[in-house]
């Protein structure tokens, strides 16, 4: 055989491969939400009155504020007083057609969750439930790495850009070959492939751990179109094409953790992993990949910082989704989440339970050392992100929910919680929640974000809630954050009170209760499933 065929056999192998390994993880698509019948607006003139504002960009907190929206932009920001004193009724902007006593609450930019699934069939019949789950929790706008397939994700896409839907605005990201018929085995395939995607109206790339010469014409690709990458660098591949690897060809942003440890070894260049591993069995994928913690280079060292060096010479954005695999350090935690009861379907309890053959469903035989692998990882991981941080790299926010006992919107809420843990400051985790998003989305095009911070300006996408975030980050989940007032008085409070898109608030309450209301009407049709 010659060395060509051999290499374009070589090729063909990876991308079959990865058309594998994705395939376990999409399913088919949801059914799509149904027309919109909730949310008022735009308004021709929306005041948001008495607010305290927390733009995104991480400064401090200031209020009151009065906020005027007229349609779905902000158009003008006013300080209408100081904390504990009247407000001076001469400085309030006039003229509303519709106000928001927002009196005492808190107003932030719309939350951005840059890494997402629609969930599809049969976990997630209906995309409603995953829309109001994001919306219910002041998520505004996500990035789908693909939401479904290439058909539904740019169908629904353009519903909610022209808001008949309730959902976040949408961001498309598609894996190389997704909704083309003809092969993609090669750079020349691979090249020809994006231009048509690019034309189907995609927003960017979701690539994985290609083989070199398949990434280098994917990403240069990309790159001649302003289309920005993020990457999930699969054990597979991972050996050929780790994060320093595809930084220097161009990638965009990682998401996980994959490529990044492997970037880093010490004393070897792979992983070592037991001789009878097998990456099918995802107990084997997922439990052994941990075990990395302690084979890197030392933390805080000259080599640790060069990779980080390396990061911001090619402006690499980092996009830890750690909440979906927390489990990993506490499967009972996940698994006993507040939320499951009253607002996962059955049908998704059903995919998470143990399974050799659903993703992500990989509790064959979890053990105590498993988690204590698990937390030994997250340390090196939280550092490194937060030296990231520190350096000026930029990092966002994603949650990948539908897997691994994760939710949409709480398991996002959650990602806020972990980099706090991380080291974040509470200002920094909404900037990361906001602006940086933006940023990372608006990268490759020649103009400012339009929404992600509160200016003049900017897209009216907003996010008002009644207790302060900047304290307790819990008071930003669904089901609230426990607290005691008085001497025994034990009540929740928070949530989100109000999530504006597009200048259309919604009541991010009622959206809740319907997602109840459709977990509760799938029990009654199919059985409540046992909770294990």
């Amino acid at each position: 055989m010659n060395k060509i065929n051999l290499k374009k056999q070589m090729l063909t192998l990876g991308v079959l491969l990865l058309s594998m390994v994705t395939s376990l993880a999409i399913a088919q698509p949801s059914d799509p939400a149904p027309d919109r019948s909730e949310g008022e607006g735009p308004y021709e003139r929306l005041i948001i009155r008495g607010a305290n504002m927390i733009d995104g960009t991480g400064a401090p907190m200031t209020g009151p504020v009065d906020i005027v929206i007229e349609g779905n932009k902000i158009v003008s920001v006013h300080r209408v007083g100081y904390p504990g004193v009247p407000i001076n009724e001469d400085r309030r902007p006039d003229g509303a057609t519709k106000e928001l006593d927002a009196s005492g609450m808190y107003v932030m930019p719309g939350f951005i969750d840059m890494h997402v699934h629609t969930g599809g069939k049969p976990k997630v019949p209906n995309a409603e439930y995953t829309y109001k789950l994001w919306m219910g929790h002041g998520i505004t706008t996500v990035r789908g790495v693909p939401f479904d397939n290439l058909e539904s994700s740019l169908s629904e896409k353009r519903r909610s850009e022209r808001n008949e839907i309730t959902a976040p605005r949408m961001y498309s990201y598609h894996r190389i070959g997704s909704g083309w018929d003809k092969p993609v085995n090669t750079p020349e395939e691979t090249r020809e492939w994006v231009r048509w995607a690019k034309d189907q109206g995609i927003d960017g790339l979701k690539v994985g751990a290609h083989d070199p010469l398949i990434m280098e014409a994917l990403l240069d690709e990309a790159e001649k179109l302003n289309l920005n990458s993020t990457a999930h660098l699969d054990q597979i591949g991972v050996v050929r094409m780790n994060t320093a690897d595809a930084t220097k060809l161009g990638l965009g942003a990682q998401t996980h953790y994959y490529g990044l440890f492997e970037s880093m070894y010490d004393d070897h260049d792979l992983q070592p992993y037991p001789n009878d591993y097998n990456y099918q069995n995802e107990q084997d994928r997922f439990g052994q990949v941990a075990r990395q913690w302690n084979k890197i280079v030392e933390p805080g060292g000259e080599e640790w910082n060069a990779l980080i060096d390396l990061f911001l010479e090619h402006d690499l954005t980092m996009d830890p989704t750690m909440t979906i695999y927390e489990a990993s350090r506490d499967v009972m935690r996940a698994r006993n989440a507040d939320w499951h009861e009253d607002y996962t379907l059955p049908t998704l309890w059903e995919f998470y339970k143990p399974n050799r053959v659903a993703h992500g469903s990989y509790w064959f035989d979890w053990t105590t050392e498993d988690e204590v692998q698990w937390k030994n990882f997250y340390q090196r991981w939280m550092q490194f992100l937060d030296d990231y941080k520190d350096a000026g790299g930029r990092v966002t926010t994603g949650s990948d929910a539908g897997f691994i006992y994760k939710l949409y919107g709480f398991d996002y809420i959650r990602e806020l919680e972990l980099l706090q843990e991380a080291g974040f400051h509470p200002l920094e985790v909404i900037r990361s929640a906001t602006m940086s998003g933006a940023e990372e989305l608006y990268k490759k095009l020649d103009e400012e974000p339009p929404f992600g911070v509160i200016r003049p300006g900017k897209l009216a996408d907003l996010v008002i809630v009644e207790e302060n975030p900047l304290q307790n980050l819990k008071v930003l989940y669904g089901t609230g954050a426990i607290r005691v007032e008085g001497v025994d008085d034990v009540v929740r409070v928070g949530g989100v009170k109000y999530t504006i898109k597009d200048g259309i608030v919604y009541d991010a309450k009622q959206l809740l209760k319907d997602v109840r209301d459709m977990v509760d009407a799938q029990e009654a049709e199919l059985g409540k499933k046992e909770r294990y």
